[in-house]
């Protein structure tokens, strides 16, 4: 059983940064960042897979950065230039090989329990 816990996430001006950090138990070939604002649905922000580049939402395009020191086992997310609309829940997900590419953000097996990220205008 794969065990994911971020840490990282606090309250920032917008304009701001915060890196988030995933340490886990045993790495997967996909794994990858989600966020939940309150009142929506949870949504992919970025992963990355063993064999392929990273892969980022719209919105966080050239702002995010999803980075993996597997030395560590450890994975980050670098969020700079924040915006009101990054505030949420922020999770770790991973999971092997599966049903569709890591970029689809799709068939998440394993998910840590999140860290809260509040943004002021």
């Amino acid at each position: 059983q794969v065990q994911l816990a971020e840490s990282g996430g606090g309250s920032v001006q917008a304009g701001g940064s915060l890196r988030l950090a995933c340490e886990y138990t045993e790495g997967r070939n996909c794994m990858a960042w989600f966020r939940q604002a309150p009142g929506k649905e949870r949504e992919g922000v970025a992963s990355t897979h063993i064999d392929g580049s990273p892969t980022y939402a719209d919105s966080v395009k050239g702002r995010f950065t999803i980075s993996h020191d597997k030395r560590k086992n450890t994975l980050y997310l670098q969020m700079d230039n924040l915006k009101p609309e990054d505030a949420g829940m922020y999770y770790c997900a991973a999971r092997g090989s599966g049903p569709a590419p890591c970029r689809t953000f799709y068939g998440m097996e394993y998910w840590g329990r999140g860290t809260l990220v509040t943004i002021s205008s």
